[in-house]
């Protein structure tokens, strides 16, 4: 897989350098964007990004995996060095968008004077953790011939959680809001209040918009009125496209209501739930004021400001 993404990046450069060299030319400010998509898993993220895919020829941007090693959230601070130099003067890759399971990345710790544009999507905790829970046992219906984790276990979500396994224990809930605190170490200690409260401040003043799984079209939706140069076509595509939305868990089965409960009684979900009571309300917030319903449909707004009493008046 390496060898193949090495020999991808060099016929991309080769052909840039084809076309002529941009290593010293200063890009159009349309062009000059990158947005990172850190994707929590299990929160239709690969949707998503199918639709990306799909739209980047078109829209004429680069679309880039972000692969770590065992997927490791958690980057070496060499490895945030060689990140960081990389999403901002990589100029053959922009306009880029990257995306994979990383935690937040802080680029104006590292000097950078024009950040990357950060989106996210994050879903129910109990929902993302059963679905995350079945993909390892029976996977799903993107590539249904691989072999996965726990692959063979036939235990039900609902025996793991009455018998105290470990693959549905509490601290299994514990993810979205890492993924939102960042590189910290207090991040990723369990139940911490600090890191909760980081994941709160980076959603609201360090991301661009964060979705919800369950209201995932009207994501794409804003997306694509705020930022047509990468997403033009991409609700359209959502509705109508046959791979952009179809990746659905098998053999999944639905916890009851008392296993629900028993979840619930931990102060784990009480914080991620939180966080995504948090999440949700600011993304209906940010529709509220984007679009209006009509006849059970939504309609984006059109330009609702403008400019008069321009002075010095000319000639």
């Amino acid at each position: 897989e390496r060898a193949i993404a090495r020999h991808e990046v060099r016929e991309i450069e080769q052909r840039h350098t084809v076309d002529g060299p941009r290593q010293d030319v200063a890009l159009d400010e349309e062009d000059d964007v990158v947005i990172i998509y850190n994707r929590v898993p299990k929160t239709a993220s690969t949707s998503f990004t199918n639709i990306a895919y799909d739209l980047c020829a078109k829209n004429k941007y680069h679309v880039l995996h972000i692969n770590t090693t065992k997927n490791n959230p958690v980057m070496s601070l060499q490895d945030q060095v060689r990140f960081v130099k990389n999403v901002t003067a990589w100029k053959e890759m922009k306009p880029g968008f990257y995306h994979g399971h990383i935690s937040y990345l802080d680029f104006a710790k590292f000097g950078v004077k024009k950040k990357p544009i950060y989106i996210n999507v994050i879903r129910d905790p109990i929902e993302r953790l059963v679905s995350y829970y079945y993909f390892l046992r029976f996977g799903d219906d993107y590539r249904p011939g691989l072999r996965r984790r726990k692959q063979g276990d036939k235990k039900t979500f609902d025996e793991c959680v009455a018998a105290g396994g470990s693959d549905c224990a509490p601290e299994k809930l514990w993810l979205q809001i890492p993924f939102f605190c960042g590189h910290s170490s207090e991040c990723w200690n369990v139940g911490s209040r600090w890191a909760l409260e980081q994941a709160k401040y980076n959603l609201i003043n360090e991301y661009f918009l964060v979705g919800v799984t369950e209201e995932l079209e009207d994501f794409i939706m804003l997306l694509e009125a705020a930022l047509p140069r990468f997403f033009r076509g991409a609700t359209e595509l959502y509705r109508t496209g046959k791979k952009s939305h179809l990746r659905k868990t098998t053999e999944k089965k639905l916890p009851t209501k008392e296993t629900i409960a028993k979840l619930q009684q931990s102060e784990i979900w009480k914080m991620e739930n939180e966080f995504y009571e948090f999440a949700l309300e600011q993304f209906q917030f940010v529709r509220a004021h984007a679009v209006r319903e009509k006849d059970g449909e939504l309609y984006i707004l059109a330009q609702n400001f403008f400019y008069e009493k321009i002075y010095p008046k000319s000639n």
